[in-house]
């Protein structure tokens, strides 16, 4: 899951994924990095990084794209910034022990470790969507229509009846404090037996999970909320790019029963789980019926389109952004395209966001402290309403999270060319999320992008620690046992997170750079239009437009500023530094009206 690295919350858990589509590249499992749409803000513009001094990297082949070795960089980029990304001692005997169990007890039995009483759900029709080549499967879900709406199950691989605490993968998964993407090579945050085995909740196997239960009801509100522990049964693991324009031409009234064309390449690596092949569904016991998945499919989106649709009018902010994706050939990168946010992809979004705040609203109601995910109010509204006053709109003087969203919806459908600039700075305006101790007692502080008021991560155990140490606290309140943290512990853990995640957001932008300028470095000489992102005392800044990626003008920029359309000559790329440098070519028409 992807709009990568803005959000981080707003595509909850979509967020950080590896999303390799169309270049043939094999990483280490790829989920959607939706942790994007809206929480993680760059702090600055990716580029305006100081152009004198060394840089660490300038033993790789500086100048000479075509050999730069991307993965390396990546590595250092990693150490320099004191990540240990290597499993230490330990992990290897820990995680032979785990496998061990596993085949002794088999999750088909039952509990693993002594958890709370496990429910037998495997005969309902699960499905995942992931991207193609996704093989750490974190969620899974089911729907069923009932009196007052759409009954959602949320299932997340149950990590924490696996891994204990300050054990040596747990003491790995602390420091890292997640899985990190760098465009070319992924460093998990566990290993990887357990990420895309034991604990992926894969197509036809069965598995241990944490199952949220929830109702939404017409005007896209949630009640009847639970969770449960439960074993579970993959039925269908299915793809972004095939569910989205799937569920674009169902909504236009297209009829198309072949559920199978939507599994996901990982998946058509294995035999498909009977219950799809079989129209019956009498194979496996399920009874799922025919035409079972594609009516699920409906019901998913008929509930997730109620649950965006009450959000955005509780005050949630939609940002529409594409992402740059490396394109990778023979193990080389050869260009960059754009990946577009789909329907799909707003479907687990909306899913995960109602998911995350059963679970949050779970922890409080059971007396329990957690790790809350906030975006607080914005500190420099009056910066986000000065700029809106640039485009002709004028905002309230104190933060109103449904007048910006409208805002920014007209200008994405008035100013489609400069809008992808404006909802950067609108996000770097808003700050980035982070986490924060919540006692059962506090009032939340809430997540002002998402208008969600009890917020959590819960639904990426697989890829962030934080989730993990909420599987943990709802282990604990279910058995009615101690909390296995402190508060204390908590504020620390969270205290950690944050200043991981900044960290990490700048490994992913200078990576992001270096694959560019590898991309790129065939194509000097070639002419591009674009727009100026970005003005100040290091230099003029200009995002081109297709394909998508940025750099430094070096000739030509007096005279420019933010907003100006320029057609710019591509005169030089450095991968070591990653510097990628323009000459003004010419100036392009600009025609703003104001609106009020």
């Amino acid at each position: 899951m992807s709009q990568a690295s803005l959000l981080r919350d707003t595509l909850p858990d979509m967020s950080q994924h590896n999303h390799r589509h169309n270049g043939g590249f094999h990483g280490q499992g790829y989920m959607p990095r939706f942790s994007s749409r809206l929480e993680e803000s760059p702090e600055e513009n990716p580029l305006q990084e100081s152009r004198g001094g060394p840089s660490h990297l300038n033993h790789h082949a500086g100048h000479d794209a075509e050999g730069f070795d991307l993965a390396r960089a990546a590595l250092e980029e990693m150490h320099a910034a004191g990540f240990r990304p290597e499993f230490g001692d330990g992990v290897d005997a820990q995680m032979a022990e785990i496998e061990r169990l596993a085949a002794q007890v088999g999750v088909s039995q039952g509990e693993l470790g002594s958890r709370a009483a496990v429910l037998d759900l495997r005969a309902l029709g699960w499905s995942s969507i992931d991207n193609d080549l996704s093989m750490d499967l974190d969620q899974i879900e089911v729907a069923e229509r009932v009196a007052g709406g759409i009954r959602l199950r949320v299932a997340i691989g149950d990590v924490a009846s696996l891994v204990t605490l300050d054990s040596p993968i747990d003491q790995h998964a602390r420091a890292q404090t997640q899985t990190i993407y760098t465009a070319v090579k992924n460093f998990p945050m566990l290993p990887l037996a357990l990420s895309t085995g034991l604990s992926s909740l894969n197509e036809a196997g069965d598995r241990q999970a944490i199952v949220m239960t929830f109702t939404v009801g017409p005007d896209g509100e949630t009640s009847d909320e639970s969770v449960s522990v439960a074993l579970v049964r993959n039925r269908a693991q299915l793809a972004y790019s095939r569910v989205g324009p799937w569920l674009e031409r169902a909504a236009a009234g297209v009829q198309d029963h072949d559920g199978m064309s939507l599994r996901s390449d990982s998946a058509r690596m294995h035999s498909a789980d009977a219950s799809l092949s079989d129209p019956s569904g009498s194979s496996q016991g399920a009874g799922l019926g025919a035409n079972w998945l594609v009516e699920q499919l409906r019901l998913q989106d008929e509930a997730a389109q109620a649950l965006h649709a009450a959000r955005v009018k509780r005050g949630a902010l939609e940002f529409h952004r594409a992402e740059a994706d490396p394109v990778v050939m023979d193990g080389r990168v050869i260009s960059v395209h754009e990946v577009i946010q789909n329907r799909a992809m707003n479907l687990i979004e909306d899913l995960m966001v109602a998911a995350n705040g059963v679970m949050a609203r779970a922890l409080r109601k059971g007396g329990r402290s957690g790790l809350q995910r906030v975006v607080k109010v914005p500190e420099r509204w009056d910066r986000i309403v000065a700029l809106a006053a640039e485009h002709g709109t004028r905002l309230p003087a104190g933060p109103d999270s449904v007048a910006l969203n409208s805002f920014l919806q007209e200008q994405r459908e008035t100013d489609s060319l400069h809008y992808p600039d404006l909802a950067v700075a609108v996000i770097k305006l808003m700050g980035p999320g982070e986490y924060m101790l919540m006692r059962a007692d506090d009032d939340p502080t809430g997540h002002f992008g998402l208008a969600a008021r009890d917020y959590t991560h819960s639904t990426a155990p697989n890829r962030r620690f934080p989730d993990l140490v909420t599987q943990r606290i709802l282990h604990a309140m279910m058995r009615s046992e101690p909390a296995p943290y402190r508060d204390d512990d908590l504020a620390a853990i969270a205290a950690h997170c944050n200043v991981a995640d900044s960290t990490l957001r700048k490994i992913e932008r200078r990576m992001q750079k270096r694959v560019a300028a590898v991309a790129m470095a065939g194509r000097i000489g070639e002419v591009f239009n674009g727009v100026v992102t970005g003005k100040s005392d290091k230099g003029v800044f200009v995002r081109v437009i297709h394909p998508p990626f940025e750099g430094r003008v070096i000739q030509g920029e007096d005279g420019l500023d933010v907003g100006d359309k320029v057609t710019v000559k591509l005169l030089h790329t450095d991968p070591a530094r990653a510097f990628i440098d323009f000459a003004k070519v010419g100036m392009r028409s600009v025609n703003r009206s104001p609106r009020g």
